[in-house]
């Protein structure tokens, strides 16, 4: 029989609710024993490899793509923790374009 994670690594896809069931099947408990500021640490350590990787590395390349994946699983693992469901989450914020302009392009007038 073969496991689920090997089945979702063969998908061409894994939409957002999948990602976030599969993580949850995978880690939320030693998240749950390891608690909200410690995954949150752990968080913020990937978002620093990334930092590095987006410096050091070519763009595209399997390093950041890595540590790309290993930030969004984090991620999903807080939202796990705190009970968001990011799909619905993204889809109430970002679904209608910008979220203050509500235009896609954004056309908000921006400092930066």
């Amino acid at each position: 029989m073969k496991s689920t994670s090997k089945r979702a690594s063969r998908r061409a896809s894994l939409s957002l609710p999948e990602l976030q069931a599969e993580i949850a099947r995978t880690f939320l408990k030693r998240d749950r024993r390891r608690g909200l500021m410690g995954t949150f640490g752990w968080f913020v350590e990937e978002v620093g490899e990334l930092s590095t990787a987006l410096r050091e590395e070519r763009p595209g390349s399997k390093a950041q793509a890595a540590e790309f994946a290993d930030c969004l699983a984090w991620l999903v693992s807080l939202a796990n923790l705190t009970g968001v469901d990011l799909d619905e989450a993204v889809r109430r914020k970002y679904a209608g374009g910008c979220s203050r302009c509500r235009r896609q392009p954004c056309q908000c007038r921006s400092k930066k």
